[in-house]
């Protein structure tokens, strides 16, 4: 048998003092349920096939495919492929979007890549442009897809289907980690090289043989710099575009 409940409860004693409650901040997405965007995972899937198709394009074109996989195009392509089918499936089952930190770094390596193409290598009058007429018909067009066609997609999708404020200044040098690290890859693979083999150094402006360790140090300070900057604006924009996901009162 249980003890019977008495029914006379004596009252406890106060607590000594004034107690306050800290306050908390409840993120929205605590409480936010997200709407299905299948519009927008149709998007990210059809970006996500054109990096691939692209990337395909040059590993059975472009020579030994792990030579076309050591090039920061192609690596920087696979991941904003990887980075938008996972993005396509959250809009498409309603679930949490990637955080913000993952879809900049993802845009802002194929921006980088762009860039530093259009800016050094297809550009007439830079000194590491490349010679007219190099590469089939096939590599010409994973050119264009990969460093125009996915660059602009990527951005629009940012700029147009993306919530704005989620990036923040403090990302900016953590996302120079992987082209720090990709410049020590590269110029370490070149000392593994014979001398004299092809591609031994992907990028011009890295060719050691051909400037020496001086001038392409110098050349990856000065291409670090610029895509610093390009982070920087990044965030900046980040914060003072429109978001797209908010809905007019």
């Amino acid at each position: 048998m249980t003890a019977p409940i008495p029914r006379d409860i004596p009252d406890l004693p106060p607590i000594p003092g004034h107690v306050v409650l800290p306050p908390t901040v409840v993120p929205a997405r605590a409480v936010l349920i997200p709407a299905r965007r299948r519009a927008v995972a149709v998007f990210r899937g059809l970006i996500a096939l054109l990096a691939l198709t692209g990337v395909a394009v040059e590993l059975l074109t472009g020579g030994a495919p792990t030579t076309a996989l050591s090039h920061f195009t192609i690596q920087s392509g696979i991941l904003l492929a990887l980075v938008m089918l996972v993005s396509a499936r959250c809009a498409w089952s309603a679930h949490h979007p990637l955080p913000g930190a993952l879809t900049g770094a993802a845009l802002f390596y194929v921006l980088a890549a762009a860039l530093v193409h259009h800016v050094l290598l297809a550009h007439a009058s830079s000194p590491f442009a490349a010679s007219d007429g190099t590469g089939t018909a096939w590599q010409t067009a994973a050119t264009h897809v990969l460093h125009t066609a996915v660059p602009v997609a990527a951005l629009l999708d940012w700029l147009l289907l993306t919530p704005a404020g989620r990036l923040h200044l403090r990302q900016a040098p953590v996302w120079l980690l992987y082209p720090l690290a990709y410049l020590a890859f590269s110029l370490a693979r070149g000392e593994l090289l014979l001398p004299g083999s092809e591609d031994r150094y992907l990028y011009p402006f890295l060719d050691v043989d051909q400037h020496g360790y001086k001038i392409v140090l110098g050349n990856a300070l000065l291409i670090g710099l610029a895509l610093y900057a390009l982070a920087v604006l990044l965030v900046a924009l980040d914060h003072i575009r429109p978001d797209p996901l908010r809905r007019p009162r």
